[in-house]
């Protein structure tokens, strides 16, 4: 008879694991993060030239996908001038009456796009919009992302191209999010977004969300390095759990004055 170490996962005949999820996320980061190095880049120059002019970065997700807009806005180590455009918050603005059990369908109405690029506080030609979609078919991300261009503003997306190309929009001018963007980041996922074949059919854990930070992670990065090499200091936040971080935050947020949102 075998015996299974304290601590160890049980075997599963089906392959499902947590050793087998973390190999497929491990996989995924290291992929995406080579492969996509290149629009990284490009992003991140459009970023350094947001930040070096004033500018606000205006981050949104809906779904899972908000998960990279909390990466890209108000985060300890990340840029000071950055919002989380949140799809609630546009709710509430415009006086939606939603059923909780109708809730997830809101981000596929247009129409709330409007409500959603107002959040960002009166936006400037220079902000520059990241938005994450993993399907980007969805009605209120392809019509912000119409908005956003016809204002004049660099679109960053982050989707999954697997996902997104096999797909029909649900925006009546049938675009999905890349294809209105000015750069594309592929964040890896495939069709479906979940990663470990289920027995009956189907798959389980999704890998989406984690490539998704990853991304956000890395255009940050290349963003603080292009300020530092134009001779900026780049606004970063303190976290506001260590001694000084709100006093060093509070500071910099002044140079910003009515144009952050700063969340729950």
């Amino acid at each position: 008879m075998s015996h299974t170490e304290p601590g160890s996962p049980s075997p599963t005949p089906s392959g499902l694991s947590a050793a087998a999820f973390a190999s497929m996320a491990a996989r995924a980061v290291t992929q995406v993060a080579a492969a996509q190095t290149d629009a990284v880049a490009r992003a991140a120059r459009l970023m350094a030239d947001s930040v070096e002019g004033g500018g606000v970065l205006q981050a949104f997700g809906t779904g899972h996908s908000e998960a990279f807009a909390m990466e890209i806005a108000g985060r300890a180590g990340g840029l000071i001038p950055t919002n989380r455009l949140a799809l609630r918050d546009a709710v509430a603005a415009a006086g939606v009456d939603t059923d909780p059990e109708a809730a997830g369908l809101l981000e596929r109405d247009a129409s709330l796009a409007q409500h959603i690029y107002d959040l960002a506080l009166g936006a400037e030609p220079q902000d520059v919009f990241l938005i994450a979609s993993n399907s980007g078919g969805n009605g209120s991300i392809v019509e912000l992302a119409r908005l956003v261009r016809e204002r004049g503003h660099k679109l960053v997306a982050v989707t999954s191209m697997d996902h997104t190309t096999r797909i029909t929009s649900r925006h009546p001018s049938g675009l999905r999010l890349f294809e209105v963007a000015d750069v594309v980041l592929d964040n890896g996922a495939p069709y479906g977004d979940a990663v470990l074949p289920l027995p009956g059919g189907g798959a389980a854990c999704g890998i989406s969300s984690i490539t998704a930070a990853l991304l956000a992670q890395m255009m940050v990065a290349d963003t603080l390095a292009l300020l530092l090499e134009r001779g900026i200091t780049p606004p970063v936040y303190l976290s506001a759990n260590i001694p000084g971080g709100d006093e060093h935050n509070d500071e910099l947020e002044a140079r910003y004055a009515g144009r952050l949102r700063r969340l729950l």
